[in-house]
């Protein structure tokens, strides 16, 4: 009896540390000026995953909800990211992107110079922000923020 409440024990301990993790990664992420939005790489509706993005000076790095990197998933340079397009959300995404109030497809670079193609669901608020910090930069910088026309 004693062998199988170890085993119950060590099992509970398995799924709860995982999950306990993640929450502690999420709070921590939060308390540094973190964003929750939305990403997706592969344009399909099924690919939107939540996350927590993150403005650290010249780059914005965004950590998916559900991984156990400590490093972000996407990282984009500032200089090199350009908005493509803004829409709404599509009807068929409203499940996927509850929160979001516009999409943002950015095309730029990330830190090892490969091109990224992304899509950034987000709320109106976090919207406001994002532009901000595309839009400032120090004197005698490029623009960060270009507008595919």
């Amino acid at each position: 009896m004693e062998l199988v409440a170890a085993i119950v024990g060590v099992l509970l301990l398995c799924l709860v540390a995982p999950l306990v993790w993640l929450a502690v990664r999420r709070v921590r992420l939060m308390r540094n000026g973190g964003v929750d939005l939305c990403l997706r790489r592969r344009f399909a509706v099924t690919d939107w995953h939540f996350g927590v993005g993150r403005y650290e000076g010249e780059r914005f790095a965004w950590y998916r909800l559900t991984s156990f990197r400590i490093r972000a998933t996407v990282v984009l340079e500032r200089g090199e990211l350009e908005i493509v397009d803004r829409r709404p959300p599509l009807r068929s995404e409203e499940f996927a992107i509850p929160t979001a109030v516009e999409v943002l497809r950015c095309r730029g670079r990330d830190a090892s110079g490969r091109g990224v193609d992304v899509e950034l669901a987000m709320s109106r608020d976090v919207r406001t922000g994002f532009l901000a910090w595309l839009e400032s930069t120090p004197p005698g910088r490029r623009p960060g923020y270009r507008e595919a026309s």
